[in-house]
C-alpha cells in the first residue's frame, strides 16, 4: 500500500460527476463534496457527465492532460465507465488511482473497499488513507464486445430487475430501488436454463435451471444483497452464485430474508469460486455488470489481478 498524501501532493486529479446517480443524489451531494475538498485544502477539477460514453471521453482526456487521481462521483455504474476508461482497452494495469465518492443507489464496490457512505466523511480522511491494488473482472459477451466491470453481474432474474431499476423505479432510493425492481422481475421471469463451465479450473460444469446465475467481485451486488458473503477484491478469483430455480411457496420465504438481512437461504444457492467463467443460456438473454447491461450471453467473465490501483482507508 502507497501514502495517499504523498500522491495528493504530486499528481493532478479530476472529479467525474455522474449527476443523475442515485435518483440525483450525486447532484445533491456535489456542493458538500466541493466544500470537502476546499477544507482540505485538494485542489482538483469537477467534470459532470450524464452518460457512459460521454463520462469516458472526459476520462481518457483527462489521462492525456496529466491526471493521475481519477475520483468516481455516482454508484457502480459510473466507477464501471472510469475504471473502463483508466485502463486502454480493458487488458491491463494503468498507473492512475481511483477515488470513490459513493453517491449512486448502488455502492457494493465501495462498500467492499470499507469506504464511509458519505462521500464528505471520505475526502477529510483522504491524507490518512492509503493506495491499494485489487482485481476487477472482464466479460467477454457473445456479440464480441469486452468490457470490465467491478462489483457483480449475470444471467437471468437480475437483468430485468436491473432494467427495471434503471427504468420504472430509478427514482427509489438505495436498497428498495432494487428490491423493488425485483419483485416485480419476479412476476414475470420463467426460470433459465443455464450451463457454467470453469475453462481454466479443474471443476466440474454445473447445469441447472436458475433464477440467476451471477458472478461477482464483491460480496454484495444490487445495493448490498449479500450474494457472495466470502468474495475478497483482492484474491484473483471471481465468486459464482447461482439461485436455483424457486416456486411460488420458495419465493414467499425468500422475500422476507431479503428485506430483513439482504442475504438468500443458503439451501437455494450453489457457489464456486475460480478464476474464469463461461455461462451458456437456453434462451437469449443479456448479461449484466454492476447493472448495466454489457451484451448477450454467452459470456466469458475473467479475473483480471490487482488491475487497478484505488484509495482506500488507512489499516488499524
Amino acid at each position: 500500500m502507497t501514502d495517499v498524501s504523498k500522491f495528493l501532493r504530486v499528481s493532478k486529479s479530476v472529479v467525474f460527476v455522474n449527476p443523475v446517480s442515485g435518483a440525483g443524489r450525486a447532484e445533491r451531494n456535489l456542493p458538500r463534496v466541493r466544500s470537502a475538498f476546499e477544507r482540505a485544502e485538494i485542489a482538483t477539477e469537477f467534470v459532470v457527465a450524464t452518460s457512459a460514453t460521454e463520462m469516458e471521453i472526459h476520462v481518457r482526456a483527462a489521462i492525456a492532460n496529466g491526471a493521475r487521481l481519477l475520483f468516481a462521483m455516482g454508484g457502480d455504474g459510473t466507477v464501471q465507465s472510469v475504471v473502463n476508461a483508466a485502463i486502454a482497452g480493458g487488458a491491463g494495469e494503468s498507473d492512475v488511482v481511483v477515488g470513490i465518492l459513493p453517491s449512486g443507489g448502488g455502492n457494493d464496490f465501495a462498500a467492499a473497499l470499507g469506504l464511509p457512505k458519505d462521500p464528505a466523511v471520505l475526502i477529510a480522511a483522504l491524507c490518512d488513507a492509503t493506495i491499494r491494488s485489487v482485481d476487477v473482472l472482464r466479460a467477454r459477451t457473445g456479440d464480441g464486445a469486452i468490457r470490465l466491470f467491478v462489483g457483480g453481474g449475470g444471467v437471468g432474474l437480475d437483468v430485468e430487475a436491473a432494467r427495471h431499476a434503471s427504468g420504472s423505479y430509478r427514482r427509489w432510493p438505495g436498497r428498495s430501488r432494487y428490491l423493488a425492481a425485483a419483485l416485480r422481475a419476479w412476476r414475470e421471469f420463467q426460470p433459465l436454463g443455464v450451463r457454467v463451465e470453469f475453462p481454466d479450473d479443474d471443476l466440474a460444469a454445473i447445469d441447472a435451471r436458475v433464477m440467476t446465475a451471477a458472478v461477482l467481485n464483491t460480496p454484495s451486488y444490487g445495493a448490498g444483497l449479500r450474494v457472495a458473503p466470502d468474495a475478497r477484491i483482492d484474491d484473483g478469483l471471481l465468486d459464482v452464485s447461482i439461485l436455483k430455480e424457486l416456486n411460488a411457496a420458495q419465493v414467499g420465504r425468500v422475500i422476507p430474508q431479503l428485506f430483513a438481512k439482504s442475504t438468500l437461504p443458503e439451501p437455494y444457492l450453489i457457489r464456486q469460486k475460480a478464476r474464469t467463467v463461461v455461462l451458456q443460456t437456453d434462451r437469449d438473454c443479456m448479461f449484466h455488470g454492476d447493472g448495466e447491461i454489457l451484451g448477450p450471453a454467452p459470456v466469458r467473465i475473467e479475473v483480471v489481478p490487482k488491475a487497478i490501483q484505488v484509495i482506500t482507508p488507512a489499516e488499524d
